[in-house]
């Protein structure tokens, strides 16, 4: 784990579906992943935007349902999801992120949505 990554380079991981952690963390087997939204109505090509979102990071929703936007969830040391996972202010400035998934094969939806 010699390649660490700032914030800004691990989200865009995160974007890409690999999960992410802090490699000054102390839990085993923790980790950020993100949970993809969820919309009935996506543009062909996914190019557009819902709320500012990048339409890639939704999948699609069963018509008539309220569209879920994407959130970031972590897993706890304990095995336990913490759903909408927010970032500290140390971890927005360290320099010490890991991709758990950058020699990997993308990740199955189930490690995704963590």
């Amino acid at each position: 784990m010699n390649n660490t990554l700032n914030f800004g380079q691990a989200l865009e991981s995160l974007k890409q579906g690999h999960r992410i952690a802090r490699a000054g963390w102390n839990g085993k087997g923790m980790f950020v992943g993100l949970n993809k939204g969820s919309s009935e109505c996506l543009s062909p090509g996914r190019t557009e935007t819902i709320e500012g979102v990048s339409e890639t990071l939704f999948e699609l929703g069963n018509t008539g349902t309220v569209t879920r936007l994407p959130n970031l969830n972590m897993r706890a040391a304990t095995g336990s999801t913490v759903t909408g996972w927010l970032a500290s202010q140390t971890d927005l400035l360290a320099e010490d992120w890991v991709d758990l998934d950058a020699d990997a094969a993308p990740p199955s939806d189930a490690a995704k949505s963590a």
